[in-house]
C-alpha cells in the first residue's frame, strides 16, 4: 500500500514538475545592426533561446538577394547587367508582390524608380545634377512593366539601364521572413522590429499584456518623440515620412526629400508629412506606406478607405498649414487611451 503512494505521489510530482516547466517563460532579446539600420527582437519561450545564429543567417539571405548596397548580391548583379542571375524564392516572392502592390496603387509603388532615387542622391549610386531635361530621359528607365520575371528565374527588362531597388519593401520582407523563422520554432508571442517596422504576434506574456508600441511625430526633428502608442497584435506596421530622410542642396539650400513620385521623376512635395500602415505582412505594409508617401493627399485617403485590408494613421497639413490626422476606423480601436 506504501508502495503504491509513493507511486502516486511520484507521478503527482512528475505532472507538477512538468507543469510548472510549461509554465515557465524566458524573455529572449536579440539586438544589433542589419540592412543598415538596427534591430530588436524580443520572443517568449518555455526555454532559454539562442536565436542570434538563425537571425543572422536571415539577414545574410536577404543582403545576398535584394541589398544594392552590396556589389555582390543577386539584384546589384542585375542592375549591372548580368543576365545569367537566376533569383531564388525570396526575390521572386518581392518581385511578384511588388507587381501586385504597383498595379493596386496605380504606379505610385515602383521599384524601378531607383534610378531616380540614385540620381537624386538618396540611393548607393553617384548622385548627379537634376533637370528637367535630365529627368525626361531617366523616366525612359522607369516602369515595373518593363521588367518581367521568366520561368527559369530570370529577370528579363525592357531595357538594359533599368534599376531595380526594393529598399522601399526588403525590410519589411525581412521582418516577414524573421517571424517565419521563429514561427518555424514553435514561438507563439513575439515583437520585431527593423528600423521603425514591426511584427507583433500573441502578446508578452511574461507581463501578461499585450504588445504597445509607439509611432513617431513627425514634426519632432531634433529629438524624437512619440505621437501616439497603439496595440499591436498579430499584425504588422510600417512607417514612411519625409520629416527626417531629407538632403539640402550646398548650393542652393534648396530641401529635396527622399521620396520620388515614379510618375513625375520629381522629389515629392505634398502636405503628408507620415504614413503609417497595418496589414498582414509587413512587406505589404512597407510598400504601401510609401506609395502613399508618393501620393496626392486625396488619393491617399481614398486608397486606404478602398483597401480593406489595411488600416492607416496619416499626419498631415491642412490648408491652413496646421497639424491634423487622419485615422481608418480600425486604426483608431487600437489606440492606447
Amino acid at each position: 500500500m506504501k508502495k503504491c503512494i509513493l507511486v502516486i505521489v511520484a507521478i503527482i510530482g512528475l505532472f507538477q514538475s512538468c507543469k510548472k516547466n510549461n509554465d515557465a517563460k524566458f524573455r529572449n532579446e536579440n539586438v544589433g545592426g542589419a540592412l543598415g539600420t538596427s534591430y530588436s527582437i524580443i520572443s517568449i519561450s518555455s526555454e532559454k533561446l539562442d536565436l542570434q545564429k538563425d537571425i543572422d543567417s536571415v539577414f545574410a539571405v536577404i543582403n545576398h538577394s535584394l541589398s544594392t548596397y552590396i556589389p555582390e548580391s543577386d539584384i546589384s548583379r542585375i542592375n549591372k547587367g548580368d543576365s545569367t542571375v537566376a533569383v531564388d524564392m525570396m526575390f521572386r516572392e518581392v518581385f511578384d508582390l511588388s507587381k501586385t502592390i504597383h498595379k493596386e496603387t496605380n504606379g505610385f509603388f515602383d521599384p524601378t524608380v531607383g534610378t531616380l532615387v540614385n540620381a537624386w542622391g538618396f540611393g548607393p549610386e553617384r548622385q548627379i545634377s537634376m533637370d528637367s531635361l535630365k529627368i525626361d530621359s531617366l523616366l525612359n528607365f522607369v516602369g515595373l512593366h518593363k521588367v518581367t520575371l521568366d520561368e527559369s528565374n530570370h529577370i528579363v527588362k525592357a531595357n538594359a539601364n533599368i534599376y531595380l531597388d526594393f529598399n522601399a519593401i526588403a525590410k519589411g520582407y525581412s521582418i516577414d521572413r524573421l517571424a517565419a523563422m521563429l514561427d518555424a520554432k514553435g514561438i507563439e508571442n513575439y515583437l520585431i522590429e527593423v528600423g521603425g517596422e514591426l511584427v507583433a504576434k500573441g502578446k508578452n506574456t511574461i507581463k501578461d499584456k499585450f504588445w504597445v508600441v509607439g509611432i513617431d511625430d513627425p514634426e519632432e526633428q531634433m529629438n524624437r518623440a512619440t505621437k501616439i502608442l497603439i496595440h499591436l497584435n498579430d499584425r504588422a506596421l510600417a512607417s514612411s515620412g519625409n520629416y527626417r530622410k531629407f538632403r539640402i542642396d550646398e548650393e542652393t539650400g534648396k530641401k529635396f526629400v527622399h521620396t520620388v513620385n515614379p510618375k513625375t521623376g520629381y522629389t515629392q512635395v505634398s502636405k503628408t508629412l507620415a504614413v503609417t500602415i497595418l496589414a498582414d505582412n509587413c512587406a505589404t505594409a512597407d510598400a504601401y506606406a510609401t506609395a502613399l508617401m508618393a501620393m496626392n493627399l486625396d488619393d491617399a485617403f481614398n486608397l486606404v478607405e478602398e483597401n480593406k485590408k489595411l488600416e492607416a494613421y496619416i499626419v498631415y497639413l491642412d490648408e491652413n498649414g496646421e497639424t491634423k490626422e487622419f485615422s481608418t476606423e480600425g486604426f483608431k480601436a487600437l489606440v492606447v487611451k
